[in-house]
Parts: C-alpha cells; structure tokens; sequence
C-alpha cells in the first residue's frame, strides 16, 4: 500500500483569503508547466461540492482535472484529481485552512488515494509529490500577495513547509 502525501505550510493571510486564492484565484498561482496543454488561457476551480476543476487551452478546449467533493469555506476543501490521468484513477485532496494567529494561516493538505493508480502508485506519488514541491512556494507568494520568487528575482519565500508520507 501507498500512504498518502501529508503536507503543511503557513502562510500570511487570513483563512478566508488563503481559501479565495486557492479556489478562484487558482490561474494566479498554478505554473503553466504543471498543465496539460503548457499555456493555457484559464485555469477554472468551480465553486460548490460537484465543481469542475480544469484548463481551457487557448483554442477554447477544455481539459478535466478534477471535481470538487468538499466545499466548506474558509476552513476546507476537498476534490477528486486526475490531471493527466484517466477519471476512474482520481486520487483525492483534502485542504484544511486553519487560523494561525493574527493575519497567519496554517495550510494542511493530504493526498491519498493511490491504490486507484494500481501498479503505477508509487510512481504517481512520487510524481505528486515533486509537483506539491513546486506548487506550494506559488501559492503561499500568491496568498501574501507577492510574486513568485521564479517570477521576480530577489524575492524571498515566505513561511513554513513541510512535506511528509513515506511509503506504507
């Protein structure tokens, strides 16, 4: 069996902010080398349990990542995910958004579901993982307001991170 994927960081904003960039503001931070097509126009995360989570490319087509299974607001989330995968093998993401302080928030992700991935989990872990490790420093600049260091150099990360699941 493959464990799930445990991941946590803080960032410098309200819950309900960290909440809104997540979800609407999801084509701010998500990098384009993370899509299928690599440029695409949007990048949509429908709000509401049912949601779809996908990519339109610049010709209008539109490329399924997920759905959304949880929506409660500021303080959780949770979607089906297959972004580059068939729909039947979708893993599952659970985002808690929970106060840390003043102004702060403490993001607490879990990623599970690899048995779906069948002989192929470990790699499709292994893949997540990697792209958690890109994706989280992109959000946390977003959530603060700032621009991604590999977007503005000079620019310091901001905020804990800390990724964990070993192999079960």
């Amino acid at each position: 069996m493959t464990g799930p994927l445990r991941m946590s960081l803080d960032v410098a904003c309200s819950p309900e902010h960290a909440f809104r960039v997540w979800t609407a503001g999801i084509g701010t931070w998500w990098p384009p080398g993370h899509t299928l097509t690599g440029s695409p126009a949007r990048i949509v995360l429908q709000a509401g349990v049912g949601g779809r989570i996908f990519e339109q490319a610049r010709d209008g087509t539109e490329h399924d990542w997920g759905e959304v299974t949880a929506w409660e607001p500021p303080g959780r989330l949770a979607y089906r995910w297959h972004l580059g995968r068939d729909r039947a093998g979708a893993t599952e993401v659970e985002i808690r958004f929970i106060p840390a302080g003043a102004r702060a928030t403490r993001i607490e992700i879990e990623h599970r579901g690899w048995e779906q991935a069948g002989a192929a989990a470990g790699y499709w872990r292994d893949r997540n993982q990697h792209g958690w490790q890109a994706l989280l420093p992109r959000f946390a600049a977003a959530a603060a307001g700032a621009a991604h260091p590999a977007d503005r150099p000079g620019q310091a990360r901001g905020g804990h991170r800390q990724i964990t699941g070993g192999r079960q």
